[in-house]
């Protein structure tokens, strides 16, 4: 017969595991918009100016979607990454706005604030939309101060998840001169980092393909880096120059993820990431895998492990890897040879390669020491904590108590 405590005790984890079930559910803006291949232009600038993890950490939001098409529009003029940013973030409502509610507003007029406004980018008031019903059933969104002009209306609705998120589709990108002021440059110089930290022959090569303009314009928002040594690059010189200008571009992309992610970032979140390369049907992903104090990352082809931190100055994170990051996209998994038999040694024997390896070597002193420590800290955390585990704990100890 279960005591009045063990009662007690399993509605307290009954409410702990719906809660942390709960957690575990929340939306994603990538997965949502993936399933419409039409709004894959804009699902790609939502994560390159990150505001897709800003969407999913809100609770209530209404996303405003624009097609392939109003997006090339868009991005015809030219504008900064941290600009675009603006001017999407004026397109993401913190409020719920299904169908329903469109056709039902009182007045026939709202005004409601964006993350353009909620994130304090917004000058004054410029980040608050005015949303109005028209004739014929039209409702049209744009900004408080617009001369009356509505150019931007509501097309359909994609997904509706009351009163969670909703995506409508809007016809074109809602007009707005403060949003589209020229941002502030980074601050940080990546260029100039790179090579203080042994880089250089990897700096080079952003800059003689031009993917430094890309990998600069992110750093602001956050960016990652994953450096190949100089030992490393000049191996692969071979392989690289029998590449088009066009791949060597992006494979150098193909070495920045658009947001910042600590080592326990990565650590927390194996699986697929999408890096500056990434672009629609061209995926261009990587998979990150956390092997105990070992991070990896793997591609169709290799699989390179981080063997350092060489900067870490939020937004911007630097890590040395052992090899470069080869796409499948580019390069075919038979062209890696594979490695000669016997070529197992004993771990001690390992180590000691590793430590007299020129790799290793040219590692940079400084940033590296204090973050791996920091890393070493909190390692088990994130994974303690996540959902489906902490459910699975929970459950079990309901089941226990039940028997008490």
């Amino acid at each position: 017969m279960p005591t009045p405590s063990s009662t007690a005790a399993v509605l307290f984890l009954s409410l702990f595991l719906f809660s942390a079930t709960t957690i575990t559910s929340a939306h994603n803006i990538t997965h949502l918009l993936s399933t419409h291949p039409q709004f894959s232009t804009f699902n790609h600038y939502l994560t390159v100016t990150h505001l897709a993890a800003e969407i999913n950490r809100r609770q209530t939001i209404t996303v405003l979607a624009l097609d392939n098409a109003a997006m090339s529009s868009l991005l015809d003029r030219h504008l900064s990454v941290t600009t675009l940013r603006n001017v999407l973030s004026l397109h993401v409502l913190v409020d719920y706005f299904g169908t329903k509610k469109l056709h039902q507003i009182t007045g026939g007029s709202t005004l409601t604030s964006t993350m353009f406004q909620a994130t304090g980018a917004a000058p004054g008031t410029s980040g608050y939309l005015n949303i109005t019903d028209l004739k014929g059933g039209k409702v049209a969104f744009a900004p408080e101060e617009n001369d009356g002009k509505m150019d931007a209306v509501f097309v359909k609705s994609l997904v509706e998840m009351p009163y969670n998120i909703s995506v409508l589709q809007i016809s074109q990108a809602v007009n707005s001169a403060e949003a589209e002021a020229p941002a502030s440059a980074p601050s940080l110089n990546l260029t100039s980092i790179l090579h203080k930290q042994g880089c250089t022959k990897f700096a080079d090569l952003l800059s003689a393909t031009g993917a430094e303009a890309t990998f600069e314009a992110n750093v602001d928002g956050g960016l990652t880096v994953f450096c190949p040594s100089d030992t490393v690059i000049t191996s692969f010189m071979p392989k690289y120059k029998n590449l088009t200008d066009s791949e060597k571009l992006s494979l150098m992309l193909y070495h920045g993820i658009p947001v910042f992610m600590s080592m326990q970032m990565l650590k927390d979140n194996n699986g697929v990431v999408n890096t500056l390369a990434t672009d629609g049907a061209s995926k261009f992903d990587i998979t990150v895998q956390d092997d105990g104090e070992i991070v990896k990352l793997k591609t169709k082809v290799v699989t390179a492990t981080i063997t350092g931190t060489l900067k870490e100055q939020d937004p911007l994170i630097v890590y040395k890897v052992d090899k470069v990051l080869q796409p499948g996209e580019l390069f075919d998994a038979d062209d890696v040879a594979p490695a000669p038999k016997g070529a197992k040694k004993a771990k001690g024997k390992k180590k000691a390669a590793e430590a007299d390896s020129p790799d290793s070597a040219d590692a940079p002193e400084g940033d590296s020491d204090d973050a791996t420590a920091a890393d070493e800290d909190q390692n088990g955390v994130g994974k303690m904590l996540n959902g489906g585990s902490l459910a699975t704990v929970a459950l079990s100890l309901c089941i226990g108590l039940m028997f008490i």
